[in-house]
């Protein structure tokens, strides 16, 4: 495929896209195969020959469609949001025609500093402590990762670094294999110290762990993967308080902040004990800015800031937060329809996009409605358990979700549950 080509295509694949979202309401929310559907409409092996692309898009409806989960359709309210917009999708292009790998600022200057300048404007959005933003006096600093889990696990190896560190500082004659079989982590069923759970949207009491963390010198890594989007609203900010005792903080604006996976945003008091726990210095990444020290050189490797900045001129900060205010506003419209059935409950707080409830009565009837909800595929719920119940997860998922879609998923569970209801012994 020449230039000439890939601007013709290129044009109808945007048209495909624009059709794809503007139409998903209208496709089966939940596919309907069983495993391995797919091996069996391609061939064996990779063509010999190239095949036309006038193919490979026909095959897109015959292979690929029936297998999706439309994870943007307004039917959808599983799991948590994973972010969309066509902003961050026009700089995925831009991203992807560039490919540069940014894994020294000299490998690619712009990559590098562009993703730390937008990781100060995202701290100052959240309003976090000036600790945490390179652009000051601090000595923090925020990097993109791929996932929260990815930022936790990068958070823990910087945490063993540093205590390692502490101790030969004390004792420089102990070997280091001696301390690190030693070294202990608290965590709770939740992992570590979580802002918005993903059962139930909990929250942890910061301002209690924080204090302690510091006393005991314990690094304290702050999760808060879903919820962190919702702390640009004032309203909402007061959920991140505690977060000036935290060493690490991080959360995904690929699910809330239309920002298209992956664009997982970590931020660290000192950018010392990330730098010196990951830091490879081979002579063929070395360079003359080498120790100019505002920039995670060694970790800024893919251009993903690029979508946060396409977003975050094309929204603007109000923008988001009437974003955010929406989802808000519509999973307590559903709360207040639960609420208004007397055959239903509330299970936990809701505090944002998420709704946790269940019909009164055993588990085995919410199993059997949740059943039945996920096989009719026209709205796609996943459940949690509580206090040992099974509790029905309700997660204000799309960008183009509206009231109608709420009123008219709950129409449909209402309806199923009533089915339900008719069918237990008497």
């Amino acid at each position: 495929m020449e230039a000439a080509e890939f601007r013709r295509r290129g044009k109808e694949m945007v048209d495909l896209i624009a059709d794809y979202l503007e139409n998903i309401e209208q496709r089966p929310v939940y596919p309907d195969v069983e495993p391995g559907y797919l091996r069996s409409l391609i061939p064996e092996e990779a063509p010999e020959e190239p095949d036309t692309y006038e193919d490979v898009v026909k095959d897109i409806e015959r292979v690929i469609m029936p297998g999706v989960t439309h994870w943007h359709s307004p039917y959808f309210y599983a799991y948590f949001p994973t972010a969309n917009s066509f902003p961050a999708m026009l700089a995925d292009m831009l991203s992807g025609a560039i490919g540069c790998i940014g894994f020294s600022w000299a490998a690619s200057p712009a990559c590098t500093e562009l993703e730390t300048v937008m990781m100060d404007w995202l701290g100052k959005m959240l309003k976090l402590p000036e600790d945490f933003i390179a652009g000051t006096h601090g000595q923090g600093g925020g990097v993109i990762q791929g996932t929260a889990s990815e930022a936790t696990l990068v958070a823990l190896l910087a945490a063993r670094s540093r205590a390692v560190r502490m101790i030969l500082a004390s004792d420089p004659q102990r070997p280091e294999t001696g301390i690190t079989s030693k070294l202990v982590a608290y965590s709770s069923d939740q992992f570590c110290a979580t802002l918005g759970t993903t059962p139930s949207c909990a929250f942890d009491h910061i301002t209690e762990l924080g204090p302690i963390c510091n006393a005991e010198k314990i690094w304290m890594h702050i999760d808060a993967a879903y919820a962190g989007s919702s702390f640009i609203c004032p309203e909402f900010r007061p959920l991140l308080n505690g977060i000036e005792f935290a060493d690490s903080f991080n959360f995904n604006p690929h699910k809330w902040l239309l920002v298209n996976f992956d664009c997982s945003t970590m931020w660290v008091r000192k950018r010392s004990d990330l730098i010196g726990a990951f830091k490879m210095d081979p002579l063929y990444l070395k360079h003359d800015h080498q120790e100019s020290g505002r920039y995670f050189y060694t970790d800024n490797s893919l251009f993903r800031s690029l979508k946060m900045w396409f977003v975050f001129r094309m929204y603007g900060l109000k923008g988001l937060q009437d974003y955010i205010r929406k989802h808000v506003e519509l999973a307590k419209e559903f709360e207040s329809l639960v609420r208004a059935d007397q055959r239903f409950e509330i299970s936990a707080d809701v505090v944002l996009g998420l709704v946790c409830f269940r019909l009164k009565g055993s588990n085995e009837v919410n199993e059997t409605l949740l059943k039945r909800i996920n096989n009719g595929r026209k709205i796609h719920l996943v459940p949690c358990q509580l206090s040992g119940q099974f509790v029905l997860r309700f997660a204000v998922c799309a960008r183009t979700t509206e009231s109608r879609h709420i009123r008219e998923a709950w129409r449909l569970i209402t309806q199923l549950a009533e089915e339900v209801m008719q069918e237990l012994p008497h």
